[in-house]
This record gives C-alpha cells, sequence and structure tokens, in this order.
C-alpha cells in the first residue's frame, strides 16, 4: 500500500490514515469492491495502534468510503450522495477560502489551484478515470 503517514504532523493519525485512503480511492489506487487490509495489519504495516486503524476504517464508514463486514473487513463501497457531498465539501471549502482571503489569495488563484488538484485526482495514473480517456496524459 502507498500510505504517507507523518508523525510528526500535529494532525491525528487516523485523519491522515483516512485521507490517504480517500486520495487513493479517487486517484484509482484503490477501487470499489477492494479489501483494506485488516485492522491488525495496517497497524503492523504503518507501526501504530490497532485502535487508531479501526477509528480510520469507522469515520470512512461513517462517510460513505467502506462497508465493514464480517467476513470480508473495509470493503471500498461508495455511497454516492451527491448532494450531501455537495454540503459537506462547501463546509470544508468555506474555511479554507476564508482562509485563504485573510491571506490575500485572489479568486484566479484559487481557481487555478482547484483545477490542478481537480486534475491530479480525475486523470488517474494512465490518463483515464473509470475506464473513460481524459483527453490528458
Amino acid at each position: 500500500m502507498f500510505l504517507k503517514i507523518d508523525f510528526n504532523s500535529d494532525e491525528a493519525i487516523y485523519i491522515q490514515l483516512r485521507n490517504q485512503i480517500i486520495m487513493g480511492i479517487a486517484t484509482d489506487m484503490i477501487r470499489e469492491g477492494d479489501t483494506l487490509p485488516s485492522v491488525r495489519q495496517m497497524a503492523d504495516y504503518i507501526g501504530i495502534n490497532m485502535h487508531t486503524v479501526n477509528k480510520a476504517y469507522s469515520v470512512l464508514r461513517q462517510e460513505g468510503f467502506v462497508k465493514l463486514d464480517r467476513r470480508r473487513g473495509a470493503v471500498v463501497s461508495l455511497d454516492v450522495d451527491k448532494i450531501q457531498a455537495i454540503d459537506d465539501m462547501r463546509g470544508d471549502l468555506d474555511v479554507v477560502l476564508a482562509w485563504g482571503i485573510c491571506k490575500n489569495i485572489s479568486r484566479d488563484e484559487i481557481h487555478h489551484l482547484v483545477d490542478e488538484i481537480y486534475d491530479k485526482y480525475t486523470r488517474g495514473c494512465m490518463g483515464t478515470k473509470d475506464g473513460q480517456e481524459t483527453g490528458e496524459g
């Protein structure tokens, strides 16, 4: 697996793990139906407490990224609720944009940054997303 956890960061490890898994899903490194490593395997791989992994998996379940199955463990199962996702993003972006405005970041710079980040996730590894050619790559 491809995880980057910064043990010196102020951000909680379970949040970093959650974010890394979401980024893996966005870039198709982790796909719908994939089974994540067991809590024990993930904890051993990263070198963290099993409770931390369990918390990350629970948050991912609550957010609709995985389903927890007794036999298979944490399985990527995207709960596509676009309206709720937009509302959630709006709340997160509200603070980020306010911060940027306070730091004198222009509207054009913000748009450029959003486009750059969006392109990073929609290009996939080989210029495709969900089997569709993006025209880039």
